[in-house]
């Protein structure tokens, strides 16, 4: 017989403390996304930035007296330019929850790639105004009810996606090994 050569393999004992549990590596969660809880968001926030739309309008025209959206005998509220605003807020809202849920499906880091949108989609809106021929108080009044309308909408479907989002746990949703 033959003495053992480095002695790797006598009598291997356990240490006595236990190991640590087994985790996942760091950024291996994934996110699930709670379609209902994020389509009634959005459903809200459009809700909201239509209701924006439409304060914003009175208080410019009926408070301030700036004509923006229909000439000045339309009164405080406006024609149906004011209604198809409004509409065009709503579904800026629903196209932007739609995007949303896209990105927190498909992107690594969503919420950067949503802000970073956002704010361009909002630039956008801000200068628009000032493209066409209209009073410069006009142009200034749109422009802020446009950014108004673009931070609610960015700022209310921030909250929504928290809370339709939770991380998964493990490949059928907790039952992995180690995690608590």
């Amino acid at each position: 017989m033959s003495a053992p050569q480095g002695g790797w393999d006598r009598n291997y004992e356990e240490p006595t403390r236990p190991y640590p549990p087994v985790t996942e590596p760091k950024g291996a969660h994934r996110s699930a996304v709670d379609a209902g809880k994020l389509w009634a968001g959005g459903f809200g926030t459009a809700v909201v930035a239509a209701l924006v739309a439409l304060v914003g309008i009175l208080l410019v025209r009926g408070v301030l007296g700036i004509h923006i959206l229909s000439p000045s005998d339309a009164g405080a509220y406006g024609d149906a330019t004011t209604t198809t605003y409004a509409f065009g807020a709503f579904a800026a809202a629903i196209l932007a929850t739609g995007m949303l849920h896209l990105l927190l499906l498909l992107m690594p880091r969503p919420m950067s790639f949503f802000n970073w949108i956002m704010l361009l989609v909002i630039a956008v809106g801000v200068l628009i105004p000032f493209t066409v021929v209209a009073e410069l108080e006009s142009q200034f009044a749109t422009a802020a009810l446009n950014f108004v309308i673009g931070i609610c909408v960015m700022s209310l479907l921030n909250s929504v996606s928290g809370i339709a989002t939770r991380a998964a746990r493990g490949p059928a949703g907790g039952e992995g090994i180690g995690l608590p």
